[in-house]
């Protein structure tokens, strides 16, 4: 059966949103006292362009589930 609309969206965001957060090392940056504002800062950044590709094949594969295969 189809899912609607809605509730594909919800997933895709749900997946991304948990992509993002299990890649973040933060215990690491913000335990860290040696680890300036601009380093974090670049650092999130980094993280938040290597996730994209990663986060558009989780939006690809929940499309259409037959480019899994």
């Amino acid at each position: 059966m189809m899912k609607s609309r809605k509730a594909k969206a919800k997933t895709i965001i749900l997946l991304g949103g948990i992509w993002i957060l299990v890649t973040l090392p933060l215990p690491w940056l913000v335990n860290n006292p040696l680890v300036s504002e601009t380093q974090f800062n670049t650092i999130l950044a980094i993280i938040g362009v290597m996730s994209l590709p990663f986060i558009a094949l989780g939006v690809a594969w929940t499309l259409k589930p037959e480019l899994a295969t």
